[in-house]
């Protein structure tokens, strides 16, 4: 029978493994920081202070006057300006006490936003109206 000179250590050391997980978890940070949650580009006006609201509910209008709209975390569909109050409703259904935001580019004529604006009042939901934050100089 052959006998080693040294002996084998039968412990396992995690180091090295939790440097794995902490290069993943920075990783992650830093990736997920990078997504962007709106697909569709608008120019926001500014805006000097930003709401605390959380809204569900989404109603963009881009520059050509294309509706989307989204709920919650969901994609942006395209929705005409007829359908907006029973889209309203329906999330209305899912969650009463939401928060309707609107993303308008600054483009759009007054009169477009005021439609929206209507049918939010008349259906007596919370609206939000989104803009950007001004550059800091």
């Amino acid at each position: 029978m052959i006998k080693r000179k040294t002996k084998a250590i039968d412990t396992f050391s995690m180091s090295s493994m939790t440097d794995i997980i902490f290069l993943l978890l920075i990783f992650f940070m830093i990736t997920s920081t990078m997504v962007t949650p709106n697909a569709i580009k608008v120019l926001l006006p500014q805006g000097s202070q930003q709401t605390s609201a959380k809204p569900l509910a989404r109603i963009i209008i881009d520059k050509e006057l294309n509706y989307y709209s989204a709920f919650g975390n969901d994609d942006e569909m395209p929705i005409s300006p007829d359908e907006i109050a029973a889209f309203l409703i329906d999330c209305a259904a899912k969650e009463p006490q939401m928060y309707v935001a609107l993303y308008a580019d600054e483009s759009v004529p007054y009169r477009e936003i005021v439609k929206v604006l209507n049918i939010a009042n008349e259906n007596q939901f919370k609206m939000v109206l989104a803009t950007r934050r001004p550059d800091k100089r």
